[in-house]
C-alpha cells in the first residue's frame, strides 16, 4: 500500500508541476469561451447584406416588405423593369430584382406562379428563404383582411401560450423553459467533459505504460514494487491530476455564475428608463442574469458530488482497461484493435444520453445510468434534472463493484503483459493470462 501511495504521489507531482499543466488549467475556460467567440465571428463574417430591387405591379407589397440589416428592399417603377434587368449583370451594387406581378381577382396562385427573382450572382439559401417568408407574411395578412379580421385580432391569434410548470417533487419550484434549457446545457457539458477526459487521461495512462515497457524501464521499477502496485499508482496519480483540474474549473464556474448574478443585476439598475435602444442592446445581459439565477437554483453540492464520484470511478474503470491494453502490446499501432472495447461503451452511453433531455426518468435513461459501462456519462447527464437517491446509490454500488473487478482483471493482464516483448497479444492469449 505504501508503494502505491509513493507511485501515486510521484505521478501526481510530476504532472502538476509542469508549466503546461498550470497554463492549461487556468486558460482552458478562457480558451473555450474564446473558441466559441471565434466560431460566432466566423458565422458573422460570412453573413451578407443583399440589396433587392422590387417591381411591385400590384402595389400590395410597397409598404409591407420591410428591410433589415441583412436584406434591403428598394422599390422601383414598373416602367424601369426591362432596363433594370438588362443592366443587372453589370450592376455590382444590386444583388437581384424581384418581379411581383399584378394581383388579379384575388388569384394568389397566379401571383405565386408569375413571381420571379432575377439575380446576378449566387445567393445564399437564408436570403432566399427570408424573401419567401416576407412575401408569405404579406399575402397571409391580405387574406386575413379579406375575411374581415382586424390586425389587433390577428396579433391576438398569433400570441403564444405560456404554461407555468410547478414540480411538487422538487419543493414546488416553478420549472420554466429557461431553467430546462439551463439543465440541458449543463447536462450536455458535464457529460461531454467526462467522456473526453476519461478517454484523454485513459490514453495517457496507456501511453505511459507502453513507453516504460518499450524503454525497458519497467524491468528496473518492478524489482522494487509489484506490477499491480505500479499500475494502481499510475492510475490514481493521473486521476488526482484530472480531479485537480476539475475542481479548479468548477470553482471558476461557480464564481463566474455569482458574478453574473450580482454584477449584471446591479448594472441593469443603472440603465436609464427612457433609453430603449440601450436596454435592447443589453438583452444579452438580462439573459445571462436569468441563466445565472437558474444555475444557482440547482442542487450544486449533489451535482458536484455525483460528478466527482462517477468521474473518479469511471476513470479508474476505463483506465484499468487502458493500462491492461498498454501492457499487452508493444506499440501504439497494435492498441487500435483493443481500444475499441473501451471507447465503444462510452460512446453508446454518450449518444444514448442525448435522448434523456426529453425524458430523463425514462427506461433508457434509467438503464444507461445503472449499467457500469455507460453510467459514468449517463448518470452525470441525468443528475441536473434530479435523480432519486436510491438510483444514485445503486448505480454507485454497481460501478464500484465492477471497477474493483476490472482492476483485478487488469492487474492479472498487466502482471504478465508488462514483461512480454515481441509476442503479438491476441484475445486468446490475454484470456490465458487472466485464467493463469
Amino acid at each position: 500500500m505504501n508503494n502505491i501511495f509513493l507511485i501515486t504521489k510521484r505521478e501526481f507531482l510530476t504532472q502538476v508541476k509542469k508549466k503546461s499543466f498550470i497554463i492549461l488549467t487556468l486558460l482552458a475556460p478562457l480558451l473555450v469561451v474564446g473558441f466559441g467567440a471565434v466560431i460566432g465571428l466566423m458565422f458573422k463574417a460570412n453573413e451578407s447584406h443583399s440589396i433587392i430591387e422590387v417591381v411591385d405591379k400590384s402595389g400590395l407589397f410597397r409598404n409591407q416588405l420591410k428591410s433589415n440589416d441583412k436584406l434591403e428592399y428598394v422599390f422601383v417603377s414598373a416602367a424601369d423593369e426591362k432596363a433594370k434587368i438588362n443592366n443587372l449583370k453589370d450592376n455590382e451594387s444590386m444583388d437581384g430584382i424581384l418581379i411581383l406581378p399584378e394581383l388579379k381577382n384575388q388569384n394568389y396562385n397566379e401571383l405565386e406562379n408569375s413571381t420571379r427573382l432575377i439575380i446576378n450572382a449566387k445567393m445564399g439559401f437564408d436570403t432566399k428563404q427570408k424573401i419567401v417568408s416576407d412575401i408569405t407574411d404579406v399575402i397571409k395578412k391580405e387574406k386575413i383582411k379579406q375575411l374581415g379580421i382586424e390586425e389587433t385580432q390577428l396579433n391576438s391569434l398569433d400570441k403564444g401560450f405560456t404554461l407555468k410548470t410547478i414540480n411538487v417533487s422538487d419543493n414546488s419550484k416553478e420549472d420554466s423553459d429557461l431553467a430546462f434549457g439551463v439543465k440541458s446545457g449543463l447536462s450536455i457539458l458535464l457529460m461531454y467533459v467526462t467522456f473526453m477526459f476519461i478517454i484523454i487521461y485513459g490514453v495517457r495512462v496507456m501511453r505511459s505504460v507502453l513507453e516504460e515497457k518499450n524503454n525497458r524501464v519497467v524491468e528496473i521499477i518492478i524489482s522494487s514494487v509489484k506490477p499491480f502496485e505500479l499500475m494502481m499508482g499510475k492510475i490514481l496519480g493521473v486521476t488526482l491530476v484530472a480531479l485537480t483540474q476539475f475542481l479548479i474549473w468548477i470553482s471558476m464556474s461557480v464564481i463566474g455564475a455569482l458574478v453574473l448574478n450580482t454584477g449584471f443585476s446591479s448594472f441593469q439598475k443603472n440603465i436609464p428608463g427612457g433609453n430603449e435602444e440601450l436596454a435592447n442592446k443589453l438583452d444579452i445581459t438580462q439573459i445571462a442574469t436569468q441563466v445565472s439565477h437558474s444555475l444557482l437554483e440547482l442542487n450544486f453540492p449533489l451535482i458536484i458530488f455525483v460528478f466527482i464520484i462517477f468521474f473518479l470511478l469511471g476513470y479508474i474503470f476505463y483506465s484499468s482497461i487502458y493500462a491492461a491494453i498498454g501492457s499487452a502490446v508493444d506499440n501504439e499501432t497494435e492498441t487500435q484493435q483493443f481500444t475499441l472495447f473501451a471507447i465503444l461503451p462510452l460512446t453508446v452511453g454518450m449518444y444514448g444520453s442525448f435522448s434523456l433531455m426529453n425524458n430523463p426518468d425514462g427506461p433508457l435513461g434509467f438503464w444507461l445510468s445503472i449499467i457500469p459501462f455507460t453510467s459514468p456519462v449517463a448518470m452525470i447527464a441525468r443528475i441536473p434534472f434530479g435523480v432519486p437517491a436510491w438510483q444514485i446509490a445503486l448505480s454507485i454500488a454497481l460501478l464500484l463493484g465492477t471497477t474493483i473487478f476490472m482492476i483485478f482483471l487488469a492487474g492479472k493482464i498487466y502482471r504478465v503483459g508488462i514483461l512480454m516483448y515481441g509476442n503479438k497479444a491476441t484475445l486468446k492469449e490475454i484470456w490465458k493470462w487472466i485464467k493463469g
